[in-house]
């Protein structure tokens, strides 16, 4: 008996026929009606680091010795060759020092290439709330990054007025953690429907050739159970090379936890990210953009421009800036 087709084939024979060609065959647009416009397909990297361990105080983070201990810098990311030219992005703190928020909005504020900055706070001190006040009063600051035992601690304490303050800010948060944190952030939601919650690196769960564990794929639902959490499909092939060495570059490795997130966050909720340059380990950045854009682009034009860009401007509110596309 002939095999029927699912409906996911179908939906990407259908896209690849109406279409005829591959998006790189278009010239970097979008589809046509784009490209007539001279519109092409906005890229926001939502997931970058920044720093400079040539600053007199130094860094934190990465350590000497490290292939990562150089300038990193928004220029060094345009330098990229890419797969499709990023023409924006997000910044998300690599330092727990207080002041080094302040150096990445220095940089953001002289550099239009940067449309957000995720920064570094800790909720739950006395001196948060001054903080928030602090680095809000920059419409580049648009939100913060915590890990999963931060907020498994405060809802087990019961203490979220801290949230609740970035909430009142008009601020998201950024969780990152193991791959049952996607849950611990559902609990949150749930809690907080009015705070909008990224999950970082689909939860950082190991990619390899074994179906998605369970009780990782059951976390995503937990989380995407709630309108008001986005997931970041960043660091992939930091997942799927923890052995060391580089990771697979054909979308089909990747595919099944690709369609894991995509099905539980759907079309409106999924946000591009790369984790560069920690991702440069595993693939260079063409590569890792690469995956995901074969994985995206069969699901047609619209699902391609939500999760490149539509969707990380509901989930951060990223600030469009003037010179940014020049």
């Amino acid at each position: 008996m002939k095999k029927m087709p699912t409906r996911r084939t179908f939906l990407k024979r259908s896209w690849q026929g109406a279409t005829g060609v591959s998006l790189a065959a278009m010239g970097l647009y979008c589809n046509a009606e784009d490209e007539k416009k001279g519109q092409p397909l906005e890229v926001i990297d939502c997931h970058t680091h920044f720093y400079d361990p040539t600053r007199p105080e130094g860094i934190p983070w990465p350590r000497k010795g490290s292939p990562l201990y150089r300038q990193v810098l928004p220029k060094h990311l345009r330098a990229l060759p890419h797969a499709q030219k990023v023409t924006g992005t997000v910044i998300v703190e690599a330092s727990s020092r207080l002041e080094d928020n302040q150096w990445l909005l220095d940089i953001a504020e002289d550099d239009p290439f940067v449309v957000g900055i995720v920064g570094h706070l800790k909720p739950g001190q006395k001196e948060f709330a001054g903080h928030v006040r602090r680095f809000s009063r920059s419409k580049l600051f648009r939100g913060i990054r915590v890990g999963q035992g931060l907020v498994e601690g405060l809802l087990e304490s019961d203490n979220l007025a801290d949230f609740k303050l970035l909430q009142e800010h008009d601020l998201e948060l950024d969780v990152n953690g193991g791959p049952t944190m996607p849950a611990v952030v559902g609990r949150l939601a749930e809690r907080l429907p009015e705070l909008r919650i990224v999950v970082n690196h689909i939860g950082n769960v190991r990619i390899d050739k074994n179906p998605p564990p369970a009780d990782w794929a059951k976390a995503i639902q937990a989380s995407a159970g709630h309108e008001n959490v986005f997931c970041k499909a960043s660091a992939l092939v930091e997942g799927a090379s923890r052995g060391g060495g580089k990771a697979p570059t054909d979308v089909s490795f990747y595919r099944p936890y690709l369609d894991v997130v995509s099905d539980a966050f759907g079309d409106d909720r999924l946000i591009y990210g790369s984790d560069w340059p920690v991702s440069e380990r595993a693939a260079d950045y063409k590569t890792q953009q690469q995956i995901v854009l074969d994985y995206v682009k069969d699901r047609g034009a619209e699902t391609l421009r939500k999760f490149f860009s539509i969707n990380s401007k509901k989930a951060y509110k990223w600030v469009e800036r003037e010179g940014r596309l020049t």
